[in-house]
């Protein structure tokens, strides 16, 4: 073990040029994901500012690391010496960091589909349970109601007959759930509250008067 700890040392000076690389290249990613609107596939909108906060901070250290790094260099003295306290052995770490980073900048981040919503439990009563109900708006005209509202209050009166001749003004993506009728598909958004991980569908079922679902593809957003 000792041996291939040995193997795996990089210099201080390498050392340095990592950390500051793996630096960078976050706050790079960050601030990339926020320009090319990639940022809020991955996290609730109310994290974007302290995301982007962070990106230019980052950017802002390295900036820092480099400049004393540039400083030590003319000064002619050795780096001083970090103390180690990680498993694996000093700069590994930091290249990681900097490996995850650059695939992050070649990779694009998939929005969630159709699949994913049936995987995680399209139109389960248990997801409607997670929405905030302070932002239930029962006095909301019907042609002003969310996909939310709308689950909501099929949830309380969930009579077909109450809604006739009500205007809706939702958007999502198609979805067929094997359980319904080929007349019957689903109008699905996916709800973050923190991050991707916890992101779980909402959906809104839609009965078409004429032909089946198959002229609306999975996925199709409507």
């Amino acid at each position: 073990m000792t041996s291939i700890r040995n193997r795996l040392q990089f210099s201080p000076h390498w050392i340095a040029l990592i950390d500051i690389a793996a630096i960078a290249a976050w706050g790079v990613l960050l601030l990339d994901y926020w320009i090319n609107q990639k940022l809020t596939l991955l996290i609730h909108p109310n994290y974007t500012p302290l995301s982007v906060t962070t990106g230019f901070l980052l950017i802002a250290i390295a900036v820092y690391r480099i400049w004393t790094l540039l400083q030590i260099r003319k000064s002619k003295q050795p780096l001083p010496a970090v103390e180690h306290l990680s498993i694996l052995p000093p700069g590994i770490g930091s290249l990681l960091l900097l490996v995850v980073a650059i695939l992050g900048l070649l990779i694009t981040p998939k929005a969630f589909a159709s699949q994913t919503a049936l995987q995680r439990g399209v139109g389960d009563i248990v997801t409607l349970t997670q929405v905030k109900p302070q932002s239930f708006r029962v006095t909301a005209k019907p042609e002003q109601r969310t996909i939310i509202d709308w689950m909501r209050t099929l949830q309380v009166s969930p009579e077909p007959d109450l809604y006739n001749g009500q205007k809706v003004r939702v958007q999502g993506f198609v979805v067929h759930p094997k359980e319904l009728s080929p007349e019957y598909f689903r109008i699905t958004r996916f709800i973050v509250t923190c991050c991707a991980a916890d992101a779980y569908p909402v959906s809104f079922p839609v009965k078409l008067s004429q032909g089946d679902r198959t002229s609306y593809s999975p996925d199709t957003w409507l």
